[in-house]
């Protein structure tokens, strides 16, 4: 029997290589916020809201355009004629309008069950 480089144990040179631990492995640190020349500020997320703001905008604007015809309307006794348009936007203005009272009421409710919290 011939003794090959496969068939022979590899030994090491260190004494206690049986008990070495091996090195970490190699990680990179990420990055912090001044070193990223690309991250997010306030300035670029007010940005991003005015160029959402401008395209909504411009489609209020083109649904107001189209939807010029009058509409009676009657709430509560009270009876007039408005554009089409104007009327559902009042409606929209109204439904925001509740939607944003109930939340901030449900908001300040969990706010008092929180316990241990300072009063600003």
């Amino acid at each position: 029997m011939t003794d090959t480089p496969a068939a022979r144990p590899v030994q090491s040179s260190s004494p206690h290589a049986d008990t070495a631990t091996p090195p970490p492995p190699a990680t990179t640190a990420p990055m912090t916020p001044a070193a990223d020349p690309l991250r997010r500020s306030r300035t670029s997320a007010l940005w991003i809201g005015v160029i959402v703001f401008a395209v909504v905008l411009v489609l209020l604007l083109v649904f107001v355009l189209q939807n010029t015809q009058p509409v009676r309307i009657s709430y509560l006794g009270a009876t007039g004629d408005i554009p089409l348009a104007v009327a559902m936007l009042l409606a929209t203005a109204a439904g925001i309008l509740l939607t944003a009272v109930a939340g901030s009421l449900r908001i300040r409710q969990l706010r008092r069950r929180v316990p241990g919290r300072r009063k600003h």
